[in-house]
């Protein structure tokens, strides 16, 4: 990330192709794995949804839900709702 703000050309290679990229940083995936790179803005904030769990039975998530939920917004003013 903070490579990202400190060179703009390595910023772009990163989002138009973050695989190849990451593989000359050092960081290699699995074939099988996908990346996408996105950039938050002032305007557009990205929310990603994780996938669920394979390893949890649902009783067990709900015995984790309603957990504490952090909050990495660091746009200007609060996400609009």
């Amino acid at each position: 990330i903070a490579k990202c703000w400190a060179d703009e050309s390595f910023k772009q290679r990163l989002l138009a192709e973050p695989m190849a990229t990451l593989k000359e940083e050092g960081v290699e995936f699995p074939e099988v794995i996908v990346i996408h790179a996105l950039e938050n803005t002032d305007q557009v904030y990205h929310f990603v949804i994780p996938a669920k769990p394979t390893d949890l039975s649902d009783d067990d998530l709900v015995n984790v839900a309603g957990g504490a939920c952090g909050s990495s917004w660091h746009g200007k003013g609060s996400p609009k709702q």
